[in-house]
């Protein structure tokens, strides 16, 4: 059995893989916020997708990668496949898509959290053993089943809370507050996974096929950094309950303003307008004679 190291370069990859999941939960409760106060279906629609790609993109995904940067295997190289590496990815973004739409769709209720919390916490354990299918190394990965079991609960656990704060959780200090209790969620479910598994080494040196680290890197940092700045953009473009509260007040007021009079005609001292038929269809052209006769 090779050893296996989790932390090949000390507390770095770890410390910046909860930076990643606070972030990412931060953001995406924010985003989830804004689910409550849509006035449409679109709104709705937009917000929940924002709030997934934030919590299963950058909380979830990308903290997963980040902590990958410090596993090492003694005697051999770790390249990953990259079609199965992107859909483990897909696969965190569209089971928080899935569970938000379950939670935030009609009236919140225990049933429906449940529900939610368990589709979720499975697909975010299948982005984990997913991305770990993706590994490629000289040797054969066995996993401790009781250990794979614990990790599920733990999942499912962690995202029925996440939900449940995403329905919930309003006021600024909460957010932060919930952002740090989802990043201890997350990483613990990684790092519990990753604990249970163990690689027996090939004898031979065979090559080892696949992208490397430094490879995936570059991408997925800068998708990270155009992620991050692209939901904060969102954010801050969009009226927030009390502008929209504020522009409906300013409405209100508009529409109670009297109308605007009209200018009062012309004084007309010796009667003239009333007296002249000049101008109007059918009217015959004056004249001092008399009428004539008939």
């Amino acid at each position: 059995m090779a050893e296996i190291n989790h932390f090949e370069y000390g507390w770095i990859t770890p410390a910046l893989s909860y930076v990643l999941s606070v972030l990412g939960s931060a953001l995406g409760l924010i985003c989830a916020g804004r689910i409550r106060t849509a006035g449409s279906a679109g709104q709705r629609a937009w917000w929940g997708t924002l709030a997934a790609w934030a919590i299963g993109g950058t909380a979830i995904w990308t903290m997963h990668f980040m902590a990958m940067l410090g596993f090492a295997v003694e005697g051999t190289r770790i390249r990953y496949d990259v079609p199965i590496t992107v859909a483990s990815a897909m696969i965190a973004v569209i089971a928080v898509g899935i569970g938000l739409a379950i939670v935030g769709t009609g009236r919140f209720s225990a049933v429906r959290l449940l529900a939610g919390g368990l589709f979720t916490g499975a697909g975010v354990a299948a982005m984990h053993y997913t991305g770990m299918a993706a590994m490629r190394l000289n040797g054969r990965i066995d996993y401790d089943t009781t250990r794979v079991v614990l990790s599920v609960v733990i999942a499912v656990v962690a995202a029925t809370v996440a939900l449940w704060l995403a329905m919930t959780v309003r006021r600024g200090l909460a957010i932060v507050g919930s952002a740090l209790l989802m990043g201890v969620a997350v990483n613990g479910m990684h790092f519990t996974g990753m604990s249970a598994m163990s690689v027996h080494r090939h004898a031979g040196q065979g090559e080892v096929s696949g992208a490397g680290v430094s490879t995936l890197l570059v991408p997925i940092i800068l998708a990270v950094v155009f992620g991050v700045v692209g939901l904060v953009y969102a954010l801050l473009a969009a009226p927030t309950a009390e502008d929209r509260a504020a522009t409906a007040y300013f409405d209100d007021l508009r529409g109670q303003e009297p109308a605007e009079a009209s200018p009062p005609p012309a004084p007309d001292p010796v009667g003239l307008r009333a007296r002249s038929t000049l101008g109007q269809p059918g009217t015959p052209f004056p004249s001092r004679r008399g009428n004539p006769p008939r």
